[in-house]
């Protein structure tokens, strides 16, 4: 008898081999393109928002009745890929920014309070050096001051002998260094009094923040 040929098997073995080989290139392959989807970036194609009254509006551009709106962006399947806040809800989130930055800044206040001073007695000290400084230049302010009334009055009484001030028919008219030493005399005083009320108010202030920081050095150490 002949014995059957063993081709038919050996083939069978390649076959299926190859197969093998291909299903892990068919893998990787599948892999790239899924890769490769993910990195397109999602078009947007349309926007849509709803107004006050429910009715919805959508546009390839943001519609004009959405400008105040939160306003949704689809992609080219319909799905929202994204929200843009509308003024009111950049309103909050900019009310929440101010409450975040405010509470950043307290913080470091209190970081800074605490780094500076060692006890009440420290901020009283400085408090007091910045106001004696304060008070040194409202004396020689108001000490210009006083000096530019006695002249002003000196020279209100000069001009009394001189037109338009005198009665006398025969009265000199006024001389003109006489008037421009008092026009130079009132402006003077102007400028030194809103000097004096300037360092006044600085005065003020100071002393209103220092309080406020021993109270705050106070209630952060736990001091009554």
């Amino acid at each position: 008898m002949r014995r059957a040929p063993r081709f038919r098997p050996l083939l069978a073995t390649a076959s299926s081999a190859l197969l093998l080989l291909a299903v892990p290139e068919a893998m990787a392959a599948s892999k790239q393109s899924s890769k490769q989807s993910a990195k397109r970036p999602t078009a947007e194609v349309a926007f849509r928002c709803k107004d006050a009254g429910g009715q919805s509006h959508l546009a390839q551009s943001i519609p004009a009745p959405c400008l105040e709106l939160d306003v949704e962006v689809l992609d080219n399947t319909g799905r929202v890929v994204r929200v843009i806040p509308g003024r009111r809800a950049l309103e909050q989130v900019a009310e929440q920014q101010e409450a975040e930055e405010a509470a950043k800044a307290a913080a470091n206040r209190d970081r800074t309070l605490l780094a500076t001073y060692l006890s009440v007695a420290d901020i009283e000290r400085l408090r007091d050096q910045r106001l004696e400084l304060l008070d040194q230049q409202s004396r020689v302010t108001g000490q210009y001051i006083a000096n530019l009334r006695e002249r002003e009055s000196r020279l209100m009484a000069d001009v009394q002998r001189y037109r338009p001030y005198s009665d006398k028919p025969k009265a000199p008219p006024l001389p003109d260094h006489v008037a421009e030493d008092i026009v130079n005399t009132v402006n003077g005083l102007q400028v030194y009094q809103q000097e004096l009320a300037k360092v006044t108010a600085e005065q003020e202030r100071l002393r209103a923040d220092f309080d406020a920081d021993i109270a705050r050095f106070k209630e952060l150490q736990g001091i009554k």
